[in-house]
């Protein structure tokens, strides 16, 4: 178990994504899901109030059931339509908190992130609304998601000098073909004791060996279904993973194990979240999680990965 950023909320090594559920994952395999995480000693669940439409959230709730206090369930708002349930308002961050609440079958949320930055309502408005959901006790913590840098620092700015509560984490996609937030996000968190939480740590499987240079993406398979995803496995992109590949061979590691275990290596981070659609995947992964990589395994994973290749897409919602 690690410490969340300057909070005191203990999270386990490997968190679950449940961005699955409900869309690529039924009800049924969703739970199988989230017994296996919790069978393995899973205890951050994280979803949002727009994965699955918000089915995600009310497969959650129900998966855990009466296992609901010995878990961390993560949610996030901001990332809907509309005036009144896309943004981070008072009046959005009030219903979509209420929303949640209600589809989670639960009274408190213990981590609430703002998905996305909201350029058109102010910090401290948002900060504001934020900790009086605190203070009422239906949100234990809150965090911040896809933020730059710089809005990191202006939140947690706000923050200190509202005297109220302040971000504990910042979730951002982080894996060894796109490590663009290294350059201020990771900074700013670790300046201001923030945790940071990656997100599509498997680069979408192409860090997991499970496709090959030159032969199609394998049916079912996020690659194998999206042009998009599809268009992110370029020849530079199997450059790195043929070099992560060599260094596995070299040291007994698996591309799983390199991909999760440098992340994990990382010191601003305390948890990795990790989907699965399969039981035997929550397996691996947690495996993966608890390899702990030697120095000389990071040093060699991070030359390999330097400089990354071009960028996927930008903004990307998730």
């Amino acid at each position: 178990m690690h410490t969340l950023g300057h909070s005191g909320l203990k999270v386990s090594a490997l968190g679950l994504g449940c961005n699955n559920f409900g869309g690529r994952l039924d009800e049924k395999g969703s739970i199988e899901v989230v017994h296996a995480c919790l069978d393995a000693g899973v205890t951050l669940f994280d979803t949002a109030d727009i994965y699955g439409d918000g089915q995600s959230e009310e497969i959650l709730g129900r998966a855990l059931g009466d296992r609901r206090d010995d878990v961390v369930v993560a949610t996030k708002f901001s990332g809907e339509d509309g005036p009144y349930r896309g943004g981070a308002s008072r009046k959005v961050v009030m219903a979509a908190c209420e929303r949640s609440l209600r589809r989670l079958g639960t009274d408190y949320i213990d981590l609430y992130y703002q998905h996305f930055p909201d350029p058109a309502t102010p910090a401290t408005e948002t900060l504001a609304a934020l900790d009086d959901l605190v203070r009422s006790g239906k949100v234990r913590y809150i965090a911040t998601s896809n933020f730059a840098g710089w809005q990191i620092a202006v939140a947690e700015h706000v923050a200190r000098a509202r005297g109220g509560s302040r971000p504990v984490a910042n979730q951002c996609e982080w894996n060894l073909l796109r490590r663009g937030v290294e350059a201020e996000v990771v900074p700013a968190c670790a300046a201001h004791g923030i945790a940071v939480v990656p997100y599509f740590p498997l680069a979408s499987g192409l860090l997991t060996g499970k496709y090959r240079r030159g032969e199609p993406a394998p049916k079912g398979t996020r690659l194998g279904n999206s042009a998009l995803f599809a268009s992110w496995a370029t020849p530079v992109v199997f450059d790195v993973v043929d070099r992560l590949a060599a260094i596995g061979q070299q040291y007994g590691r698996s591309l799983l194990e390199l991909a999760v275990g440098w992340l994990a290596a990382q010191p601003a981070v305390p948890s990795v979240l990790v989907g699965a659609t399969k039981p035997e995947q929550v397996a691996a992964n947690a495996q993966a999680v608890g390899v702990r990589l030697s120095a000389e395994e990071v040093a060699a994973v991070s030359a390999a990965t330097v400089p990354p290749p071009p960028p996927f897409e930008p903004a990307r919602r998730r």
